[in-house]
């Protein structure tokens, strides 16, 4: 780098030197609440562009390396902005001043901040105008230097600087401006009476620095404030005019307030500000400092604490209060730690972070992540009925920029009989976006704060996935807590009724369902061997040449059709003989409105005969035409195939013909029973002669007839199963 210069261990100790002798940077380490002063910058990568003050068309060459923002200095006369580079750099007054310095890159290890910083001089005999351009458009910051004791330098800032650089940059994006006097030592007088009205004027000027390269003073403090505007502009933050936040800033103080109240009751107490405090800076607050704060805002406002709490309009204020003294960085550490970048737009590294998800693999809620969601619910269900109103759905997503759950979602989960989500319905709908869309589950979590209300790096934490169904298959067993059962038959073959059967909806129910907001999934919980499960129902189109590989790619697969309509088992033998004949995917016929009469099928094979030639369970007759909430028992079969697609399940049926139905049968003969009760009967009396208990002999007769009994029954189960 020719023009570049990075500073030796010589130059950066003086620099260092420079920066920790500042008294904002002194200031600069408290909390929040200490009397509106603020933590340290945030770390980022920055960079100098200094314009040389001899001409109107000053010109520019930088080069900026890394990811950088770009920090610019434009003169207005000859104004000893060069001198104000030397100085920095030798902690002296230089005797000879360069037309231009060359650009220096001071180590993020020299400034206490940890910021890398570029400066880059501009002289007018080295450089053009359109590499000053270039840098302008590049900058995120520009410091225009004028001289205190030249008012036509200072004339020159409105009179061409600032229209040229706001030609040059976007209106939405304008860069802050830092104005910087030079030479006060030539001067008994300040110049800010001159500045104060060029300052209301422009709303992208920051503040104004007086500082003189002579004698060192306000050095470090211009880097400083040239470094704060780049960190922590004031334009998304405060409007001037108006004297108060900006809607956009208000929306996501309001945003991070609700999600500091854990309690729902409206205000901040004592236990929730210190979360706060701690979330945001890492200390705890004295409560002597909690008592203060309150104080201050009690003293300026009448609604700004309630019952000992700090009130949303109070912790407005606060925030107000802080950006007033010039405090602005401290409002955005707030908001940087709940997500926002400088647009007050929550980041897509915070909504979205990264999660790796294999192939055959799934994703669920972990334990953590359903405790947050359950407090999340218990916050907001302020009747405590166990079922969240449209107003409390409402109030629970009023964090959230826009409403995530339409009106299909009461008809995709479990509902109680005014139609409110359940607290069983809420967890199953959190339950099916994450397994159909992680990212979108993700942003929900993002949105209500999981990562910052249970300190893990990200919403990652909150999800688990699950490894291979390969490897379950292998080892014949998951740890997998959703199973998706594809629902497929032809239209009007019950579907939907089989779907929303397994939320508890009878046929009654379902008739007041509107189309417009049907839903092609119901989800629920089931118990197998007393584990709970999540049984995942998806309701697949009927047109079977459109079928794609989520159609066909589940846990277990129901064909449904409808005994009263001839063509109905068509279809699904037809999707079955297609897609699934080869599959190890458990597919089970369901036989729906079996209140109805049935009629013949018009196939080549009857039902029974077709699941008979592809081992395949006899069809489950099914209806929602009841008076109470259909039984759960089919889901329950559903959820065990699911989970032991490798296992052969106990049969559905009493067709009297498969081996499970010849043993029941076996089972219950008479003779097995009078056996049975004959044995009974010779181990009661046993018991009541104390005498023959002692007997060595009954035992072993009785040991010895138990094993034959189990030998012959096993042999006789083994001969049935290999005749079928």
């Amino acid at each position: 780098m020719s023009d570049s210069n990075v500073l030796g261990p010589f130059v950066e100790r003086r620099v260092m030197k420079f920066f920790y002798n500042s008294p904002l940077r002194r200031r600069a380490t408290l909390s929040i609440f200490n009397d509106a002063d603020s933590i340290s910058l945030n770390v980022v990568k920055l960079c100098f562009l200094l314009l040389h003050p001899s001409s109107n068309h000053a010109t520019i060459n930088v080069r900026v390396l890394l990811i950088v923002s770009l920090f610019s200095f434009c003169p207005a006369a000859k104004v000893g902005k060069t001198s104000l580079i030397m100085s920095l750099v030798s902690e002296e007054f230089p005797d000879e001043v360069p037309l231009r310095a060359e650009e220096i890159t001071i180590p993020a290890d020299v400034t206490p901040e940890r910021v890398p910083t570029h400066i880059v001089d501009y002289s007018e005999a080295e450089q053009t105008d359109e590499q000053l351009y270039q840098e302008i458009s590049k900058a995120n910051v520009i410091c225009i230097v004028y001289s205190v004791n030249n008012k036509k330098s200072i004339e020159k800032v409105t009179s061409h600087w600032i229209p040229l650089i706001n030609d040059r940059t976007d209106k939405d994006s304008r860069v802050p401006l830092i104005l910087v006097g030079n030479k006060s030592d030539l001067v008994e007088h300040s110049s800010m009476e001159t500045i104060l009205p060029i300052m209301n004027q422009y709303q992208d000027i920051e503040t104004c620095v007086e500082c003189s390269a002579k004698n060192l003073k306000n050095i470090s403090e211009l880097f400083y404030y040239a470094q704060k505007a780049v960190l922590h502009p004031t334009g998304p933050l405060y409007c001037p005019e108006e004297k108060e936040l900006k809607p956009s800033c208000i929306k996501a103080l309001t945003r991070i307030f609700k999600i500091s109240d854990l309690d729902n009751d409206g205000v901040l107490n004592d236990n929730e500000l210190n979360f706060f405090q701690k979330t945001c800076f890492n200390t705890p607050l004295a409560p002597q400092a909690l008592e203060d704060v309150k104080n201050v805002v009690r003293r300026n406002m009448t609604d700004g604490v309630r019952d000992n709490g700090l009130t949303l309009k109070g912790f407005l204020f606060l925030h107000t209060l802080f950006i007033q003294r010039g405090r602005h960085e401290t409002t955005w550490t707030v908001l940087r730690r709940f997500g926002y970048d400088d647009d007050l737009e929550l980041t897509q590294e915070y909504l979205f972070p990264l999660i790796k998800v294999p192939p055959d693999c799934t994703t669920e809620l972990n334990h953590n992540a359903y405790l947050f969601l359950q407090s999340v619910f218990d916050k907001h269900d302020k009747d405590r009925d166990c079922a969240l109103s449209p107003e409390e759905v409402k109030d629970l997503f009023n964090v959230f920029p826009y409403m995530p759950w339409g009106p299909d979602v009461n008809n995709t989960v479990c509902t109680n009989d005014e139609g409110w989500i359940t607290y069983q319905g809420y967890l199953s709908q959190w339950t099916l976006t994450t397994y159909l869309d992680v990212q979108r589950s993700l942003e929900y979590l993002g949105y209500l704060g999981y990562s910052i209300i249970y300190e893990q790096e990200s919403q990652a934490a909150a999800i688990t996935v699950t490894r291979n169904k390969r490897i379950d298959l292998q080892k014949k067993q998951t740890q997998r807590s959703v199973f998706r059962c594809n629902v497929l038959g032809a239209r009007g073959s019950g579907k939907s009724g089989f779907l929303q059967a397994f939320l508890g909806r009878n046929l009654q129910r379902q008739m007041r369902i509107r189309e417009d907001h049907k839903s092609y999934y119901a989800i629920s919980t089931t118990y197998v061997y007393g584990q709970e499960k999540y049984l995942l129902l998806h309701e697949v189109m009927s047109d079977f040449d459109i079928l794609s590989e989520p159609d066909l790619s589940c846990d277990v697969v129901c064909l449904v059709y409808d005994v009263n309509e001839p063509r109905s088992f068509e279809y699904c033998a037809k999707v079955y003989k297609e897609c699934f004949l080869d599959s190890k995917t458990p597919c089970v016929v369901v036989a729906a409105k079996s209140d109805l009469h049935e009629v013949r099928q018009q196939y080549s094979q009857s039902p029974l005969d077709f699941c008979r030639k592809h081992k395949l369970h006899p069809p489950q007759p099914f209806t929602c035409n009841t008076t109470e909430a259909p039984s759960k028992d089919l889901y329950t079969r559903l959820t065990t195939m699911a989970m032991y697609p490798h296992a052969r399940l106990r049969c559905m049926c009493s067709c009297n013909r498969c081996t499970y139905c010849l043993c029941q049968n076996l089972l219950k003969l008479e003779l097995l029973r009078s056996i049975k009760a004959q044995l009974c009967r010779v181990v009661y009396n046993r018991h009541m002669a104390q005498a023959d208990l002692k007997n060595s002999t009954f035992w072993l007769r009785a040991s010895l007839g138990a094993t034959v009994f189990a030998v012959l029954g096993f042999a006789m189960y083994k001969v049935l199963l290999k005749h079928r």
